[in-house]
């Protein structure tokens, strides 16, 4: 799942500030800028899809190709994070160019673009309202325009929580390594700490967990889906850090957990977080489906079989989950529309998720029986399918406001600076509130 600097990233590691130039300044390739003759004209198609992280997307291009012959399929942007994405895709959409004729939005960014439904095709003139069907009914409502009227994108994945862990490293602290055996240990988070307690004592030269940025949103989006459904901004969007309990509490428990000497400390996605993957310096990593794909490919084949998976403390709950849309600016709406479509059908959503584990948001694609019998071999044979399918029918949407996402890196940015020092923990949660309401404004 990737947002501006550590929500969701879904493939290898983030390229940079240089993504953002290029999205901007490739315009010829996207957006109808090629002036090509539209499919229904005969004549050749160039499409381009800009995505973040990594889709899973590559042979079903290859079908919808060998389908379709006038049409080719460019992608940009895979790896990429969306602190470079959201900013180059808004620029774009202002400048009515650049964006590509299907976008990526993510969860954490889709509420700013419904806000701008005018710059979106309405895909149910392309029969986007006949798949509805397809998708679980917050996730189709979820692709609407603000005021309902205009389907501006068609659901990907949900990010459905499991918790990953070292199976190596939980022999060497004398834990056990079976699945089910270590799902049983952390019924709750204060038990997913008093484990991590346990593993300390061992020394194995390993920390608990990542960093704090990913545990504490798991906490806090999964308390909040429970009640009251939104995190940092009601749903009138009113910014509620300070009046918003669960924001408190998650909080709180990770500052606890960063002296009590858990956390690894690293910032998400930075180099030596993907370095941390292969050289096993953390046991414990708070696991969205998508995160399965990004783990082997930071941790390598040499890691295959000491990465196992199972269920998350207190319940489950979602981090990720995008929807594609087509810009107004493509020359090829028809054929675009055609595309977000295939990509987003059930089998297209299947195939994704056997690609990079992206779990689908259509109720068919989980019920399927290629899904619910999908096991990963880098992850010991784990029945990931079993383990993500099975609470994605259960989710409940979170609220974000238009504003979450330099919201959510103002506070993340407070553990960070805890976790390396830099802030004394008795000043972290005054400056969070302060740094919080500032980017809101």
């Amino acid at each position: 799942m990737i947002r501006a600097s550590s929500l969701r990233r879904r493939g290898p590691a983030a390229l940079g500030a240089g993504l953002a130039a290029v999205l901007v300044a490739a315009t010829a390739c996207g957006g109808g800028d090629d002036g090509s003759a539209s499919a229904s004209g005969g004549g050749k198609v160039a499409l381009t899809v800009n995505v973040f992280g990594n889709f899973g997307y590559e042979q079903l291009y290859k079908q919808f190709e060998a389908a379709h012959p006038n049409i080719t399929i460019t992608e940009r942007g895979t790896g990429s994070d969306l602190s470079n994405y959201t900013p180059a895709l808004t620029k774009n959409l202002a400048a009515g160019s650049g964006a590509g004729d299907v976008v990526a939005l993510e969860e954490g960014i889709m509420i700013q673009f419904k806000e701008q439904a005018q710059n979106f095709v309405d895909l149910g003139q392309y029969g986007g309202n006949d798949d509805r069907s397809n998708f679980l009914p917050w996730k189709f409502a979820g692709g609407q325009s603000a005021d309902g009227t205009k389907l501006i994108g068609l659901g990907t994945d949900v990010g459905s929580m499991g918790m990953c862990y070292r199976r190596d490293l939980f022999a060497k602290a004398g834990l056990p390594t079976d699945r089910d055996a270590v799902g049983k240990l952390w019924p709750t988070w204060d038990d997913y700490v008093t484990v991590g307690e346990q593993f300390k004592a061992k020394n194995t030269g390993a920390k608990w967990f990542d960093a704090a940025s990913n545990t504490y949103n798991t906490i806090l989006v999964q308390t909040a889906g429970k009640d009251p459904g939104y995190t940092y901004f009601d749903k009138s969007n009113a910014l509620v850090i300070d009046s918003n309990p669960v924001i408190k509490q998650a909080y709180d428990r990770m500052l606890g957990m960063i002296g009590d000497g858990l956390s690894a400390g690293y910032k998400s996605f930075s180099d030596q977080w993907n370095a941390g993957f292969k050289q096993g310096t953390f046991a414990t990593i708070a696991c969205p489906a998508w995160m399965l794909g990004y783990i082997q490919g930071q941790a390598g084949t040499a890691n295959k079989g000491k990465w196992d998976v199972t269920t998350a403390p207190g319940g489950g709950g979602n981090w990720g989950g995008s929807w594609l849309a087509v810009p107004t600016q493509s020359k090829h709406p028809k054929e675009a529309a055609e595309l977000v479509r295939f990509l987003t059908s059930p089998t297209g959503q299947v195939a994704a998720f056997k690609a990079v584990n992206n779990l689908p948001s259509s109720p068919a694609a989980l019920d399927d029986p290629a899904l619910q019998s999908f096991t990963n071999p880098y992850f010991n044979n784990a029945p990931v399918g079993q383990i993500f399918g099975t609470g994605a029918k259960q989710l409940q949407p979170v609220y974000f406001g238009p504003k979450n996402q330099v919201v959510r890196d103002a506070v993340e940015n407070t553990l960070l600076a805890v976790q390396q020092g830099q802030l004394k923990p008795a000043d972290a949660w005054a400056k969070a509130v302060k740094d919080a309401q500032q980017a809101a404004k």
